[in-house]
């Protein structure tokens, strides 16, 4: 798998140290040494490999830790904090990854035998390890860079090996919930859908378990096991996760952000922002802003 690694490397090697479009739907790239909370956001689902060094991404109370020798997967929108590393030769950070598309997922799926057996889990995100044929797929789509006039024609083609290659592996399930009604993925992807839109309201936990056909203890136990957050954590994290991005747009005030963000307080506002970034709004954003001029 060496040689593959060695290739995709090569392929990827343009990216720029944020995310990188690669003009291939849905794939993008990044390379370099970013500073961890800029890794700090709402990922939308995806599959993501890296290519060199490795990643700590944390999750609500779950850390995980992937390099080159496995792949992540996420099958929700989560909030997530990380941080990347160098190869133990000092070579950059370098990964790529495809975002998944539901519809895409749904069409695979009735064109694929149904998998027999069952799961005792139902995460919304895992890391496994990698295998030769999935590299291979991502080789193939990544050779498309090359061969630009090619991705029309065979971008889709190679999207759905990934993916056949990813529904093969040990965490295959978590992408079949994306696309399959009534699956406890599916079901706390309609309360998330609803948090996003709505993240500056107030939240009752019985109106979305209602929105999900679940009871508000079975509600819980199943967000809590697919985010590792409950309800509640996981919608203050989507507010001082736009607090932040605006506040790095430099256009309002932390009071006027907190507020827009749905908090009553300042100062509640202020403590929460420092214990998820490490440092209150005004430090942070500096810092920030710091880390970007000399990126």
């Amino acid at each position: 798998m060496e040689q593959q690694l060695q290739e995709l490397r090569r392929l990827a090697s343009k990216a720029e140290n944020r995310r990188t479009e690669t003009g291939i739907p849905r794939i993008a790239m990044v390379q370099g040494e970013i500073p961890e909370h800029q890794l700090s956001a709402l990922y939308d689902p995806m599959v993501n490999l890296i290519l060199t060094g490795s990643k700590t991404m944390t999750i609500g109370d779950r850390t995980l830790h992937y390099d080159p020798a496995t792949y992540f997967v996420m099958s929700i929108d989560l909030p997530a904090a990380g941080s990347v590393h160098p190869s133990v030769s000092g070579d950059p950070y370098l990964a790529i990854s495809l975002t998944l598309d539901p519809t895409i997922l749904a069409k695979l799926l009735s064109d694929l035998p149904k998998p027999s057996g069952s799961r005792s889990f139902d995460t919304g995100f895992s890391v496994a390890p990698v295998t030769p044929h999935l590299l291979d797929a991502w080789l193939r789509m990544m050779q498309l860079l090359e061969r630009p006039d090619e991705i029309v024609a065979l971008a889709p083609v190679y999207e759905r090996e990934i993916l056949f290659r990813v529904l093969q592996g040990p965490h295959g399930w978590m992408l079949r919930d994306i696309a399959t009604p009534d699956t406890a993925i599916s079901r706390i992807s309609i309360a998330i859908d609803w948090i996003r839109r709505n993240f500056a309201e107030q939240m009752r936990v019985e109106s979305l378990a209602d929105m999900t056909a679940l009871s508000v203890s079975a509600f819980h136990r199943h967000f809590k096991t697919v985010t590792a957050l409950s309800p509640l954590q996981y919608q203050k994290r989507v507010r001082l996760l736009h607090a932040r991005s605006q506040l790095i747009a430099g256009q309002e005030t932390a009071t006027s952000v907190a507020f827009s963000v749905g908090y009553e307080s300042p100062n509640q506002f202020s403590r929460e922002y420092a214990r998820l970034f490490g440092l209150p709004p005004s430090r942070d954003i500096a810092k920030a802003m710091r880390d970007l001029r000399a990126a």
